[in-house]
């Protein structure tokens, strides 16, 4: 029983009597897996010949060869029954050559005012960069889309590339098994990784569900994807969905609460919290703040994020309002002193610090507290005490039984913001902090699941299966 299954040529950095190990999927004929993340050896020949052929342990339930590159004939074959009981029976299909291990994963994650990169392997970060957009770089870009920065986003995130030696100006990025971006704001969606496609890429540049840096990840992996010939993915947008249904009502028939927030960085910062208690996520009661440009404060139970603030209320932020007196609101909007994206603006990227202090940037609000300035202290304490004020919230949802509370993103380098935090909410639970976030290492963890066969990539809409192969 042998399935020739033909592939394009696996591209290796050459080296004389190297040894690559591949990931190796067999899949059914109906598309079950039926072996993922099996591991063979290649050897290449120093001389050029045609390599020699390599038998994986047939003994752990898959036989076969394969060539270097080129028709691949396998045996699939599986035990059935007790240990003792050898019975094997065929399956229908093949097995596809995925990634070597040393692959790279090229990852963007921009955010308001920065663009994080990383370059990642299945042992970890090659490397990783922020590069910082300052109040004079972006004040070019106000009033106009987010999509209007793509290309200088992209610009910079290149010339990065090319100062590590990832890119050659004219011959485009080097190899990379695929690029990931952070997922921006489309429908609600559950967690997993998503290919990045055409109905995605309309979301986005569209803004139906509105302007936000995060809309740049999906196009910035897609740009530097066809430039390598690989799939570009997100992974746990910022609209993964877990609420449980008594948060989605408001009190109005007319608007239902929807889930937006920091889906990536919240939930691997639990699951990391998680391996380090030798304990299942799923069975921990956790609150987790991510307080970064946007401040998301939310409850875990069950291995979900059961209820969250979202951009649209909550703490106020470095340039966000949060959450608004409503009948304020409806009166400023019919005043007539102000369009629609002008307010839309100001609630959603003039708000916050940026409204009271003209700057985003914590450092520069704490040097000036340091130098005496009594409203940018006030202002200030006044968001650090409405982030506790939702974590209180938080607490009620989890019926006051609580693990943790774990501080994370990149306002909880700040000793005076955690000090000041965890005098309101030290009596909930034991606090962790977790300075800055992993969503470089996690969006890159979400890309090789789906190269090793752990995970089935997504599609918006369908959610229809498709190929991780590279």
């Amino acid at each position: 029983c042998l399935f020739p299954l033909c592939v394009a040529p696996l591209i290796l950095n050459y080296r004389p009597n190297a040894m690559w190990k591949c990931c190796v999927q067999a899949v059914t004929g109906t598309g079950k897996n039926f072996r993922s993340n099996s591991t063979i050896e290649l050897s290449v020949p120093r001389n050029g010949q045609a390599p020699r052929t390599i038998w994986p342990d047939g003994a752990n339930g898959l036989a076969g060869r394969v060539p270097f590159w080129g028709p691949i004939a396998w045996k699939v074959r599986q035990s059935a029954g007790s240990a003792g009981d050898r019975v094997n029976s065929f399956w229908p299909g093949g097995v596809k050559l995925l990634t070597y291990e040393s692959s790279r994963v090229l990852v963007l994650n921009p955010g308001s005012t920065s663009t994080k990169l990383g370059v990642y392997t299945r042992a970890g970060a090659e490397l990783v960069r922020t590069l910082r957009h300052g109040d004079e770089e972006l004040a070019r870009f106000r009033g106009r889309p987010m999509v209007a920065r793509l290309e200088y986003r992209a610009g910079l995130i290149e010339r990065e590339l090319e100062a590590a030696g990832y890119y050659q100006a004219g011959l485009g990025v080097a190899r990379f098994a695929a690029v990931a971006g952070r997922g921006g704001l489309l429908p609600p969606l559950s967690c997993g990784t998503y290919v990045v496609d055409e109905a995605m890429v309309e979301e986005l540049r569209l803004a139906r569900r509105g302007e936000h840096a995060s809309n740049l990840g999906a196009l910035l992996a897609l740009k530097f994807a066809q430039a390598a010939g690989v799939n570009a993915y997100i992974v746990d947008p910022t609209t993964v969905d877990e609420w449980q249904p008594c948060a989605r009502l408001t009190g109005s028939r007319l608007v239902e609460r929807t889930s937006i927030g920091h889906a990536l960085n919240t939930k691997a910062v639990a699951r990391r919290f998680a391996r380090e208690q030798a304990r299942a996520y799923e069975a921990l009661r956790l609150i987790v703040v991510h307080m970064g440009s946007g401040i998301t404060v939310s409850a875990h139970r069950d291995g979900r994020m059961i209820d969250s603030n979202t951009i649209e209320e909550g703490p106020f932020g470095p340039d966000r309002t949060g959450g608004l007196p409503v009948r304020a609101l409806i009166k400023l909007c019919f005043s007539g002193r102000f369009t629609q994206a002008q307010l839309d603006r100001h609630v959603f990227g003039d708000g916050g610090l940026f409204a009271y202090l003209g700057t985003r940037d914590l450092i520069e609000v704490e040097r000036r507290i340091g130098a005496g300035d009594g409203e940018a202290a006030a202002v200030f304490e006044a968001m650090i005490y409405q982030i506790a004020k939702e974590a209180g919230a938080m607490a009620a949802v989890l019926q006051g039984k609580v693990d943790a509370v774990l501080l994370t993103g990149g306002m909880a380098y700040s000793e005076r913001a955690v000090k000041l935090l965890g005098g309101y909410v030290e009596w909930i639970a034991p606090i962790r902090v977790y300075p800055g976030e992993d969503e470089l290492q996690a969006l890159a963890e979400g890309v090789f699941r789906v190269l090793d066969g752990e995970e089935t990539a997504k599609r918006l809409g369908a959610q229809a299966a498709v190929d991780g192969a590279v």
